[in-house]
């Protein structure tokens, strides 16, 4: 009997004393990931098309023999600059070539018959010299050809998906090899398409005055911007999924807390990037360090603003 009372106290005493041990279990909190955060901005993101072009004369003049002569004198030599109504051809006709100065004894008004002088027709540069002195030429034969610098252009080759950023009046910047650039204004399409590259040919020129190799490659840069009030992020803003098909940016609703916003980009440069949509407020905090790998909604404690 003594043993069963000693029993039930052994145990009441463990009941009591197991009730009064208090369960206390700690709280795990997620970290919070060190992020830097910036506002939304306006402007004009810079995006240039870059696109090959060609130097290339489009006037030629060809100077040729109004009658069948000699060529008694050659005043020009290839890459002369000419001015129209310049000398360039002493011819004399085979009648005055036969007869010699015999016509001016018998009457002194005859001096200049059966001379020619051959001018140019219009300003620019010698490009070919088909003949020299002392050959006997037919009418209509090719003396020389003139290049009139005024129209020389630049053959601009352009993806068919671009064309409409080069209508005919839009403007555009000429970088020649030795970096100099030159504004130039685009004039016109020219009739058909290469069907290979799907490209088509549009000429630009420039007011300076410049003479050029035909032939020269240059670049040409042509802005797809459209205005300067769009918003922009800086790039690291952005995000993006492998394919480059979806982006999203991390915006804070609170001081610790960042979801994802899908948005749709325009133009973009190697440090901005046009947002298209939706509109952000001016005050809205957006992610621009350590937001690369966050899920939707994730916890973070902003150290910097920028």
């Amino acid at each position: 009997m003594k043993n069963l009372t000693s029993i039930i106290l052994a145990v009441s005493f463990l009941s009591v004393s197991c009730g009064s041990e208090t369960t206390t279990e700690e709280v795990v909190q997620a970290p919070k990931v060190p992020v830097e955060v910036t506002t939304i901005g306006s402007g004009l993101v810079s995006d240039d098309l870059e696109l090959s072009a060609t130097a290339a004369y489009l006037q030629n003049s060809l100077v040729t023999a109004p009658i069948p002569s000699f060529i008694t004198n050659v005043h020009v030599r290839i890459g002369d600059r000419v001015k129209q109504g310049q000398l360039l051809f002493d011819l004399e006709s085979k009648e005055r070539k036969a007869l010699g100065n015999m016509p001016v004894t018998y009457d002194s008004s005859l001096a200049g018959y059966g001379k020619i002088k051959v001018k140019a027709t219009a300003s620019g540069i010698i490009k070919t010299l088909d003949q020299q002195a002392g050959s006997y030429i037919m009418e209509g034969t090719t003396l020389c050809t003139i290049t009139q610098t005024s129209g020389m252009a630049y053959k601009v080759n352009v993806p068919f998906e671009y064309i409409r950023y080069v209508r005919s009046g839009n403007g555009c910047t000429i970088v020649l090899p030795d970096n100099t650039k030159h504004s130039a204004v685009f004039t016109k399409p020219l009739v058909g398409m290469n069907a290979n590259a799907q490209t088509q040919t549009m000429l630009a020129k420039t007011s300076d005055n410049l003479v050029l190799p035909e032939g020269l490659i240059a670049k040409v840069l042509i802005s797809k911007a459209s205005d300067n009030n769009k918003q922009v992020l800086p790039k690291a803003c952005v995000l993006t999924d492998e394919m480059m098909q979806s982006f999203w940016v991390m915006k804070l609703i609170n001081d610790s807390t960042a979801i994802k916003i899908s948005v749709i980009t325009g133009n973009k440069n190697k440090a901005e990037i046009e947002i298209i949509s939706p509109r952000f407020m001016e005050n809205d905090r957006i992610l621009s360090n350590g937001n690369y790998g966050l899920p939707d909604t994730a916890l973070v404690k902003v150290i910097a603003k920028r």
